[in-house]
């Protein structure tokens, strides 16, 4: 086995929420969005105190400690973060490894990498994609620092090569909650054609991380979950208008 190392910044090793089944998540350290509403703005750096780094063995052997927990519940491994195509190439070679213990592999990502030869390798070895989409073309970038073209591109090759994709999208009331904005979400999701839509309601939860920072949605109301059931309505809709 290589002897790569990574940053992570944690580990959950009973994860309910991020893939099917019981899940070994693996969050990984560095992101390069700045998204507005970011729960854990302390993965956004490679330098956080409270980040570590672990072997490419280490990381290995302690997931497959779980493996009776992801065959009887038709779990696995979730790459999360942070960003996990930060560290793609190591995100790479830990998939390569689960799937010789034929381990379901899942990568819950913003898309936001080039899609280069690294990436298509892992997409090969990744049996699952959630994909968070956090806005629409015209207002990813005030939402998150950077343009959507690149997750555009990746979402589309997921669809390209059929690997399973799992959309995700954060609800901020007064911010991409408006009927055009979740119509264009719905033209995505139209497009993509996920196996599951999750619509989450935002929430202050992650507001004391960003205490020496700049937290635009510091008085921000939370969103509830009609709303958010709502909102999954009007984009599931432009789903079947189209």
């Amino acid at each position: 086995m290589k002897k790569s190392n990574a940053k992570i910044h944690s580990i959950q090793t009973m994860g309910l929420v991020d893939g099917p089944g019981i899940r070994y998540v693996v969050f990984f350290q560095g992101c390069p969005l700045r998204c507005i509403y970011c729960h854990n703005p302390d993965t956004w750096n490679g330098g956080c105190p409270k980040s570590r780094g672990v072997t490419l063995d280490y990381l290995v052997e302690d997931a497959l400690k779980y493996t009776s927990y992801f065959k009887s519940s038709g779990g696995g491994v979730t790459a999360s973060g942070g960003e996990p195509l930060v560290q793609k190439q190591f995100v790479l070679e830990f998939f390569k490894e689960l799937k010789k213990h034929d381990i379901h592999t899942t990568l819950d990502t913003s898309g936001f990498t080039t899609l280069d030869h690294t990436t298509k390798e892992l997409l090969y070895y990744t049996d699952l994609v959630i994909i968070d989409i956090k806005a629409s073309p015209d207002s990813y970038q005030s939402i998150t620092g950077q343009s959507i073209d690149k997750t555009l591109e990746f979402a589309r090759y997921l669809t390209e090569k059929k690997i399973p994709i799992w959309i995700k999208f954060v609800l901020i009331p007064g911010v991409n909650d408006n009927k055009n904005e979740l119509a264009e979400i719905g033209k995505l999701v139209s497009e993509l054609k996920p196996e599951k839509l999750d619509v989450l309601p935002f929430h202050q939860l992650g507001s004391p991380k960003w205490k020496d920072l700049d937290y635009k949605l510091r008085d921000h109301p939370p969103a509830t979950q009609t709303q958010a059931d709502n909102a999954k309505k009007i984009i599931l809709a432009q789903r079947l208008s189209s």
